[in-house]
């Protein structure tokens, strides 16, 4: 199974794709659409971009962040409107989006749902076998967000097995 990771953002949009059974990891980075452009345009961007990652990788499910309203309303929506344009190009390709919340991701790579960005940053180096950590930390979020579907599907499946 190949999954992508998607943490979505109108300046930088992270991405990550993990080969569940070559246990390795195929691609990650990130997606900056240049902020000249009107926002319509950025949002094409990452749907193109999501599309072709889709297309060359052909991954068969998405783990995307789902966003959270903090003080600012407006960033919540445009936020919403980059993970749309990232959920449309999956749904095109019928790859099936599985969404988490930051602290579910965040504990799935380091046991606590309040690390910070570096944090997971230096334990997705460790769980990928990284010389580095990926920069910008988008991409290690994005990452992540494979890591946390990977391991909720494995728990499904032991919790599935366990009631035969």
């Amino acid at each position: 199974m190949i999954v992508i990771g998607v943490d979505p953002g109108t300046h930088t949009s992270g991405y990550g794709l993990i080969d569940t059974d070559a246990n390795k990891v195929l691609d990650y980075g990130c997606i900056k659409p240049p902020t000249n452009l009107s926002p319509s345009k950025r949002y094409l961007i990452i749907y193109q971009s999501v599309l072709h990652l889709i297309e060359k990788f052909s991954p068969s499910v998405c783990s995307i962040e789902t966003q959270f309203i903090y003080k600012n309303p407006k960033s919540a929506l445009t936020l919403g409107m980059a993970k749309g344009a990232a959920m449309i190009a999956c749904a095109q390709k019928d790859v099936e989006v599985f969404e988490y919340n930051p602290s579910q991701v965040k504990a799935a790579v380091t046991g606590n749902g309040k690390s910070t960005k570096e944090q997971v940053g230096y334990m997705i180096r460790i769980l990928c076998h990284l010389k580095e950590v990926p920069r910008p930390l988008d991409a290690a979020d994005a990452l992540a967000l494979c890591f946390c579907h990977i391991n909720r599907s494995k728990l499904c499946m032991n919790m599935s097995a366990a009631r035969l």
